[in-house]
């Protein structure tokens, strides 16, 4: 789940410094937790036709940021802003709709607002947009596509694309099935601090699929998926660890302590145009 401020942006629609200059000091405001200063510059601008600041007062009814939450307002703020064409609002509803907590879900319309804003080049509905794809539930499965979009999510950083790139070479779904370049999309999604691709970059270890075998590397990324939190390290966590001696555990375990190369943010999560 994203967190509530990348919901937010200080994009304005239309080309007005000063209108550019409010958004950037509501931005600060909501980063910095004073959702009621943000909120008062948000909303004259909205009411003004502002799609960006649409999405920001519906993001924060959508979260109960300085609000009381009222996910009624958040669907007719982000309507607001999804009918002008603005990918984060076109986004936001498709999430809000997609799960429909606290409205009536509405899966088709869902889908079709996260392809608007992929369409617009917005990294997270190209992720969720491909995921969708892949997943063939609501989407009629389609893993070309889905790998397409990958590709535009991974190129705007987004981490899970990158290890869901990893996963259509290691399962051949809609490519030639090529370990090596599993490996190198895992690698992309671990440093970019997907637990999942951690994983699966410990599992690649491990088995000696598409790279070296290693043991104290695979078990340095399954550390960090486990911190991580990812269900994909478990049939493998415990295998590896016990074929390694106390040496092999205490390097292992200094190499999970390194930090990760920092990572390239798309500039939606950061909030700058």
């Amino acid at each position: 789940m994203l967190s509530l401020l990348s919901r937010f942006s200080r994009k304005p629609t239309e080309n007005n410094a000063l209108a550019e200059d409010k958004m950037a000091i509501a931005l600060t405001a909501a980063t910095n937790g004073d959702y009621a200063t943000a909120l008062s510059i948000w909303e004259p601008l909205a009411r003004a036709g502002n799609a960006r600041a649409q999405n920001n007062i519906g993001a924060c009814f959508a979260g109960g940021l300085g609000v009381t939450r009222d996910c009624q307002l958040a669907r007719d703020w982000l309507i607001l802003s999804s009918e002008a064409g603005d990918p984060v609002g076109q986004r936001n509803l498709a999430s809000l709709l997609f799960t429909g907590e606290g409205i009536k879900p509405d899966h088709q319309r869902a889908l079709a607002l996260y392809r608007q804003a992929a369409e617009q080049g917005d990294g997270e509905a190209q992720d969720m947009l491909s995921w969708m794809l892949l997943e063939g539930e609501i989407a009629e499965p389609d893993p070309a596509e889905a790998r397409r979009w990958a590709l535009a999510a991974a190129q705007n950083g987004s981490a899970a694309s990158m290890t869901r790139l990893g996963m259509l070479y290691h399962n051949a779904l809609g490519v030639p099935r090529d370990p090596a370049e599993a490996v190198r999309w895992w690698r992309l999604g671990a440093n970019a601090g997907d637990a999942d691709g951690q994983a699966m970059l410990g599992a690649a270890y491990h088995l000696g699929s598409g790279v070296e075998r290693d043991p104290v590397a695979a078990f340095a990324w399954l550390l960090r998926a486990r911190k991580g939190d990812s269900a994909l390290a478990t049939p493998f966590f415990d295998i590896v660890h016990a074929a390694l001696d106390t040496d092999q555990l205490a390097r292992a375990e200094r190499l999970a302590a390194i930090s990760l190369p920092e990572a390239s943010a798309p500039l939606s999560k950061v909030g700058k145009p």
